[in-house]
């Protein structure tokens, strides 16, 4: 193998037919004396170069403090309002019925149109009902004449009676037969009245005035016991909603009341609101008139009624509306946008500004939703700054900025980007 004596120089080997060059270079004693003399003294003046290379570099600023909205918190007597959903329900809806067994001859009225108390909506063949009312007629024409010769008979058996002209069996047997006359004719004048009564029935008239509903039976069927149920017709003014309060909801409230976090009002009736299904609010305000007797065995809720009046038929049955209760009031209530409510491991929490200026956290207690904002039983008072824009940017501890909201937005609400 041939080497070389120069520091640092590669060892090749001859023996094979082409050079190869070792990974790592061989340094001999002499080359450890260069480095220990020349370059290892020349080591640290290079570091401190580097560094005082750095120290005339400019710091960087430190980033201004986050801008937030804040709103002042001050508790005062807030109304409060209920949301819950219910639906329309007509204050009376009546079947039309056939009274009596026949051929539904025409259908009067308008399927589905607005029709008042007393008009007529059906007419059934009436010329059996006729014919019975003649045979009753008849029937009880025969009775009267029976009467007429019973009593006709008892006068000329009286004063024979008196003379002893005739037996006293036979007196008695005359006033028996006007008796029994008498029951009879009485009898065929209820035929009579019955048989009018039937005939009558043949016509059918609206039981109430309300929106009709299409017809059951059609023109030219037999109407029976069996398919009676010609058609119904709903009222409308006033209607009726019907919505529901769970156990949990109506315990809940009757502990507020007692505890005094909630008043009624003077009168004790509430108002109720409807809302429709497009978001417009029903023009006229109701009233809770009917309370269950029980709770429901399948859904465990408490079912209460209330009235509106309906003019202009707007409200039709079967609607599903949502149902604003108003009129109780939380006394000295603290109310905070939603926006400024944060649920964490904790619980809930809000973000306030501190004396200092700077961004804390404050744990709460909150109830019932109201609008955009949010109850606060717990944790907050009178004079606490309360953030409700600018959250995401919240360190704790960190000074804040504080701003107004922007133009057209209320104190508290949450600006959109």
């Amino acid at each position: 193998a041939n080497t070389h004596d120069s520091p640092g120089q590669v060892i090749t080997n001859n023996s094979t037919a082409e050079s190869t060059v070792s990974r790592f270079p061989v340094f001999r004693l002499h080359d450890c004396r260069v480095l220990t003399h020349y370059v290892l003294p020349l080591v640290p003046a290079v570091l401190l170069s580097f560094l005082l290379a750095g120290c005339d570099k400019p710091q960087s600023p430190p980033p201004p403090p986050p801008e937030v909205t804040v709103m002042n918190v001050e508790s005062k007597d807030s109304p409060v309002t209920f949301h819950v959903v219910g639906i329309t329900e007509s204050s009376q809806q009546v079947e039309v019925r056939a009274r009596v067994d026949g051929f539904l001859d025409d259908r009067l009225y308008t399927e589905g149109s607005i029709i008042k108390k007393g008009d007529v909506m059906f007419r059934m063949d009436a010329k059996p009902f006729e014919a019975q009312l003649d045979a009753a007629k008849a029937a009880l024409a025969e009775q009267e004449a029976r009467l007429w010769t019973a009593r006709a008979d008892l006068k000329r058996v009286k004063p024979l009676a008196k003379a002893n002209a005739v037996s006293l069996k036979e007196l008695d047997d005359s006033q028996g037969r006007v008796n029994a006359a008498a029951a009879a004719v009485e009898m065929a004048q209820a035929d009579v009245e019955t048989a009018e009564l039937n005939l009558g029935y043949t016509t059918i008239y609206a039981p109430v005035t309300g929106a009709s509903s299409f017809a059951r039976i059609q023109n030219g069927a037999y109407v029976d016991q069996k398919n009676s149920l010609l058609t119904y017709v709903a009222q409308l003014d006033p209607i009726w909603v019907d919505f529901s309060v769970s156990e949990d909801e109506l315990l809940s409230l009757r502990s507020q009341r007692k505890q005094g976090q909630l008043q009624l009002p003077d009168s004790g009736m509430l108002d109720i609101e409807l809302v429709m299904a497009d978001g417009s609010v029903y023009p006229e305000t109701g009233k809770i008139f009917f309370r269950d007797a029980n709770y429901s065995t399948e859904t465990g809720t408490f079912l209460l009624r209330a009235t509106f009046a309906n003019p202009d038929q707007e409200l039709r049955p079967g609607q599903f509306v949502r149902v604003r209760v108003k009129g109780m009031i939380r006394p000295d209530a603290i109310l905070v946008p939603q926006q400024a409510v944060l649920q964490g491991a904790q619980g809930f929490f809000v973000w306030i500004v501190d004396s200092e200026g700077k961004a804390q956290t404050r744990n709460v207690e909150v109830g019932d939703w109201q609008d955009d904002n949010w109850f606060v039983y717990k944790g907050l008072s009178d004079g606490d700054s309360l953030i409700t824009d600018g959250i995401v940017r919240l360190a704790k501890g960190t000074p804040v900025k504080i701003v107004q909201p922007e133009a057209g937005e209320s104190e508290g609400a949450v600006k959109r980007d």
